[in-house]
């Protein structure tokens, strides 16, 4: 079976080249969009990463080239028109877990060097400044942090905000986790000092952190996003980093991450306003969609990408991680 691998980076090629297999795998450095679809021409099925567009026009042309199945190596699934592709016969398949620590480390990486400031004070040693004024951070001990979305992930991260003696206020309309508090999003607001976003992006989450929902944080408080941009307001982020009502943001996603994210752009002029006006805040600290980015995530990912694979090729459909 032949696939046509999109938006292939040398990574992949190493964790899946890796792995023995008996796919003609066609690693393809362009995203897929309806415009790079016919790339697949010859392809038995497309192999698609987060910001790969897999919306009905992209579908409808990967139809016309007989293309049966779309495998995702990724969790999300946001980025795929899911009507459209079993309107059209088109199977699709994710990876739905692969290291919920990678994720959650990370993410607590992000709220350490947030709070003490450990970007600003390495580029400050780099130019052999070794003052600690606009250093200071706080006690994460005592602090409480709320939780939205208590997967896999969010529950690794609890675990590891529980370490550190937070306390925590989890928020999830259908999961629940012991040993912390669980609350309402009403609730949840005006309690915590530090927020972080762990659920999937749908239509009712999209935007879930606004201009309404900042406002009603405690003065100062910090924002955390590891799981998808489209959660996030960013016009709504930068009115109150301003303002000095978010003291804190850093995120690993972006809603319009898709011509920024895991390219080298350092010898381009960046042309997403919203973005260049973001980053020349001190206090907020970017990552480019590399929360996941582990050995043992990217080999799970490679591992059941290929089943999921495989599982298509012998007509196990059960098998497969569908959505």
């Amino acid at each position: 079976m032949k696939i046509a691998f999109y938006s292939a980076k040398p990574y992949d090629r190493l964790f899946f080249n890796s792995l023995p297999h008996d796919f003609d795998i066609q690693y393809l450095e362009s995203h897929l969009t309806p415009a790079t679809a016919k790339l697949a021409e010859g392809a038995d099925a497309v192999c698609c990463f987060v910001n790969d567009t897999l919306n009905s026009e992209t579908l409808e042309a990967l139809k016309t080239l007989n293309i049966q199945m779309v495998a995702l190596r990724c969790a999300g699934f946001n980025n795929v028109d899911v009507a459209a592709a079993k309107a059209l016969g088109i199977h699709v398949a994710r990876v739905p877990e692969y290291s919920p620590y990678a994720v959650a480390e990370h993410t607590m990486g992000l709220i350490l060097a947030l709070n003490r400031h450990i970007h600003r004070a390495y580029n400050r040693t780099r130019e052999n400044d070794y003052s600690l004024h606009g250093l200071m951070g706080f006690d994460l001990h005592g602090k409480n942090v709320g939780v939205i979305g208590c997967g896999k992930i969010g529950q690794a991260l609890i675990a590891i905000l529980k370490g550190f003696g937070c306390n925590v206020f989890a928020y999830d309309p259908k999961l629940t986790v012991d040993g912390v508090t669980h609350v309402t999003l009403d609730e949840l607001w005006p309690k915590c000092d530090i927020v972080s976003l762990h659920c999937p992006l749908t239509p009712q989450t999209h935007h879930l952190i606004n201009d309404c929902t900042i406002a009603q944080l405690p003065k100062g408080a910090m924002l955390i996003n590891t799981s998808r941009g489209g959660l996030v307001d960013t016009q709504a982020v930068i009115k109150h980093l301003k303002s000095g009502q978010l003291g804190y943001v850093g995120i690993d996603v972006y809603e319009e991450e898709a011509d920024l994210f895991f390219e080298d752009l350092s010898d381009v002029i960046v042309q997403d306003d919203t973005f260049a006006r973001l980053m020349t805040f001190p206090n907020v600290l970017v990552t480019g969609h590399q929360a996941f980015f582990t050995r043992e995530a990217l080999k799970k990912i490679a591992e059941v990408t290929l089943a999921n694979l495989t599982a298509f090729a012998q007509q196990r459909f059960q098998d497969m991680h569908s959505v």
